[in-house]
């Protein structure tokens, strides 16, 4: 017993370290990410101004200013600017594939060029990696001066993808972790120490445990494994009234389920191989239990 007191207790030291081992490995990551992804995103932001700057110099504005960089939604920004400008459509996608393709979080997106008088869509386009995707019209079309607005919304990024995806994977490793140490130290019933010290006997009859066998007038009989753990019980309390209801839980609890007929099924059995001696017999204790009785 003190031996297996020491396993269990190295199991569980073990298991809470994966366990702890996991949980910063997680919030590192997290960490990490988080980090880069603030960075990718503050520079995406820069080169939002940068091609404001652009189509503002294309127009022959060099004086003007580019308002502040409006984040609208999610993965969303507006560039605005203090005066009125033109452009043509073609400077504007090669400006926008040009510098947006220098951010890691930018490769695919959405442009629209709104008028700032009803917010209708003056122009668009559709930029993806995979440039069989891009969806580009009107390129060659010079935009009249007006005051625009340049609404950019970009494909949810990879990485925060991949993030979550870390995550989930890390938690489901967490649970799975704590699935197995919830079933490391489920409790098991423990057995009466004389079941694997050898030899019961009780009247004429010789019960091997470790063997499972009866010697009943030197003849040998074999059990199975149930019916020796119950016959040990009652071996252990002859002539005394067990419950019913500990025997069904002792024999069948770590099975998880118990069937009523199964107790009465073994019981039969068990009568049937102590028949050799008329002396030892198991009977029915009407509304209570069973009982070994021994005569003399």
């Amino acid at each position: 017993m003190p031996d297996s007191r020491n396993l269990l207790s190295g199991k569980r030291k073990y298991l809470w370290i994966f366990v702890l081992l996991v949980t910063v490995f997680v919030i590192y990551l997290t960490l990490q990410m988080t980090g880069s992804d603030s960075f990718d995103i503050a520079r995406r932001e820069v080169l939002l101004r940068k091609i404001g700057d652009e189509l503002l110099t294309q127009s022959g504005d060099s004086k003007s200013r580019i308002l502040p960089v409006r984040k609208i939604a999610e993965n969303e920004y507006q560039i605005r600017f203090e005066n009125e400008l033109t452009f043509q459509p073609d400077s504007l996608v090669n400006t926008t594939r040009r510098l947006l393709g220098q951010a890691p979080l930018a490769s695919d997106y959405i442009v629209n060029v709104l008028n700032c008088s009803d917010s209708s869509v003056a122009y668009g386009y559709a930029i993806s990696h995979n440039k069989k995707n891009d969806i580009v019209a009107c390129k060659g079309r010079v935009q009249p001066r007006r005051c625009y607005m340049i609404n950019v919304r970009f494909k949810p990024s990879g990485i925060i993808t991949a993030r979550k995806g870390y995550l989930l994977g890390s938690l489901t490793l967490l649970a799975f972790a704590g699935f197995v140490l919830f079933r490391s130290f489920k409790p098991r019933k423990a057995r009466p120490a004389h079941q694997n010290t050898g030899i019961v006997t009780f009247g004429s009859v010789s019960f091997n445990t470790e063997e499972r066998q009866l010697v009943i007038h030197k003849n040998t009989i074999d059990l199975t494994d149930t019916e020796a753990r119950l016959l040990l019980i009652f071996a252990l309390s002859p002539n005394q009234t067990i419950e019913r209801s500990r025997l069904q839980k002792e024999i069948w609890e770590d099975e998880g389920v118990i069937v009523g007929r199964s107790l009465d099924m073994f019981i039969s059995k068990l009568r049937k191989k102590l028949e050799p001696d008329p002396k030892i017999n198991i009977v029915v204790v009407r509304g209570k239990g069973y009982r070994l009785e021994i005569s003399n």
